[in-house]
């Protein structure tokens, strides 16, 4: 009794055991592939393709057969940074990523067997299409995207140093190249049934040892560009201070014609005044004569000054009589030398 409980006690143990090694489940997420011996057995099991064998639970041979699980969702791939030239002989940095997925799971376990393999894979298969494609064109097909879209243009930098903003147009653009490189790695990654399903450039950089120079020609042609915002701010200040010298000029010109017009006006009105004045009566003109006699006095003797006259002289009369009356004109007087008078005591004139 004792040995027949203990014989069904072994048997349920060993089909429990029978029954977990030989079941499995698969999930929506994945696709399986068995393996006997490892050579695969049957069709894969909830392929990306849409077999009939779904995800569920399965079974297989215990102990023979053996369960390969594969990702059946979209993977991702991204490159490391690799440096390649442009058809214009100028060396980039170029970064890219892409999305794949397992399409035949059979092809996959037959040439790759595991996820690290196919990445590595990708890397040498997308990378030397990348650079295939990078070779081919230039670097401006690399940058700009859409060959339609113009570039936007500052007006004022346009202005001052036009090329700066002048790029030359493109024929394909970015997206262009991006599917170019999809297009030719997608038909060699069948061979491993791997469906490559997008591709972009994730970073466009140039060489660290380039960068530096770029920098410096860029800031160089931006210090061109405000050095003639510069010039030309320092032309028009140059027009506007010409302009108020020119102005004040004018107007000093027209003050100082008004103050001669006003002096002349001024001396005419007093010539006048004074005429009239002078020419009332015999007295009043000797009256003048005798004070602008004195006024030529103060303007042609002062104390440093030597006067030579002879004793007939006009200017002489007011000195040698001080009436005023007319000289002595004797003979002796006529024929005398010529009298040097020492300087009057005379104040010059301020």
């Amino acid at each position: 009794m004792k040995a027949s409980v203990l014989f069904t006690a072994v048997l349920a143990v060993l089909g429990l055991y029978l029954l977990f090694g030989s079941a499995f489940s698969v999930s929506e997420t994945e696709q399986v592939i068995i393996t006997q011996f490892g050579k695969p057995e049957g069709d894969p099991i909830n392929a990306a393709k849409g077999d009939k064998n779904e995800a569920g639970l399965h079974f297989k041979l215990p102990f023979v057969q053996e369960v390969n699980r594969f990702d059946k969702r979209i993977l991702e791939w991204d490159s490391p940074s690799s440096e390649m030239p442009t058809r214009d002989k100028l060396y980039i940095v170029v970064d890219t990523f892409a999305r794949w997925r397992i399409a035949d799971p059979l092809k996959y376990f037959q040439s790759l067997r595991d996820e690290r393999s196919a990445l590595s894979r990708l890397n040498d298969i997308i990378g030397s299409e990348t650079r295939n494609v990078v070779a081919s064109h230039d670097l401006i097909e690399m940058v700009r995207t859409d060959k339609a879209r113009k570039p936007q243009v500052d007006t004022s930098l346009a202005q001052a140093s036009p090329n700066a903003v002048v790029l030359p147009p493109i024929q394909f653009g970015r997206e262009k190249l991006e599917k170019d490189v999809l297009a030719a790695a997608a038909k060699k990654v069948t061979l491993w049934g791997i469906e490559l399903l997008d591709l972009r450039f994730k970073r466009i950089n140039y060489k660290p040892g380039v960068i530096e120079k770029i920098y410096d020609r860029m800031t160089s042609e931006r210090m061109q560009i405000a050095e003639r915002f510069r010039s030309e701010g320092l032309g028009e200040a140059a027009k506007i201070l010409g302009k108020r010298e020119k102005d004040l000029r004018q107007i000093e010109s027209d003050a100082y014609r008004s103050i001669q017009e006003i002096q002349g006006k001024a001396d005419a009105t007093a010539t006048e005044i004074y005429a009239k004045a002078y020419t009332t009566s015999a007295d009043a003109a000797d009256f003048y004569q005798f004070m602008k006699t004195l006024e030529t006095y103060k303007v042609i003797m002062d104390k440093d000054s030597t006067l030579i006259l002879t004793t007939d002289s006009d200017l002489l009369k007011y000195l040698k009589r001080i009436d005023g009356g007319s000289p002595i004109k004797s003979k002796a007087a006529v024929s005398a030398p010529p009298v040097v008078l020492p300087p009057p005591v005379l104040q010059p004139q301020q």
